[in-house]
């Protein structure tokens, strides 16, 4: 991956964590900064998952990587709220 790709990646993570934030419902117990690390670590993993399964190059939109990397940036929201309200119970 170069350096643009890295960035881009980046980038799109910080977008793909507002929407993993989005698609999870009620209240959300984790900060803004956490949420763009999480859309980060999700978009770099559900590229690579994409590329695994033979997803990541497509004519057009990577609709199926994109919907990777929303599911698991809503998941790491949800699991990271979830262990926020655990603690302050």
């Amino acid at each position: 991956m170069e350096i643009t790709g890295l960035i881009t990646a980046l980038l799109i993570g910080a977008i793909i964590g507002g929407l993993g934030r989005v698609v999870v419902p009620g209240r959300h117990r984790i900060s803004v900064v956490m949420t763009i690390l999480v859309g980060i670590a999700a978009a770099l993993v559900g590229t690579l998952a994409a590329s695994v399964l033979g997803v990541a190059n497509t004519d057009g939109v990577d609709w199926i990587e994109l919907a990777l990397q929303v599911g698991l940036a809503g998941g790491g929201v949800a699991a990271l709220g979830g262990m926020k309200a655990r603690q302050t119970h």
